[in-house]
Order: C-alpha cells, then structure tokens, then sequence
C-alpha cells in the first residue's frame, strides 16, 4: 500500500465525508472505488482499511492549521 496517490490534489471543502457529510481530510483509495473521511471517522475506521487500500491520502494535519 502507498500512502500518497500518484496525481494527488490537495482534498478542498467539496469533499465530503461518506460517513457524516463533514469536510473529508483523507481520501482511502480501494480496489472497486475510494472513500472520504473527515478526521474523526478517519480516526475511527482507517486501521481497518488499510488492510485493503490501494492508496491512502491523510490531510488530517491541515485540520489544526484552518
């Protein structure tokens, strides 16, 4: 697995997490599709998804920054 996508684009206010609607700060890239977090079902879910991702994409520092 890498944890960065080769043509990566920084995630923006548009993407939303599947999980609640928040802004998503981590895009998981999986075999049949991706999927976006926001930080706390990131925290929650990304252990687990790692296992299957493909490519993971973490902003989760920018949320301390805004």
């Amino acid at each position: 697995m890498s944890t960065t996508l080769p043509d990566e684009v920084t995630l923006t206010a548009d993407d939303r997490c599947d999980a609640c609607g928040a802004q998503a700060y981590v895009r998981v890239v999986l075999p049949y599709g991706e999927l976006f977090f926001c930080g706390h079902h990131a925290n929650e879910h990304l252990d687990t998804l790692r296992e299957a991702a493909v490519s993971i994409q973490d902003e989760r520092e920018r949320i301390a920054s805004l």
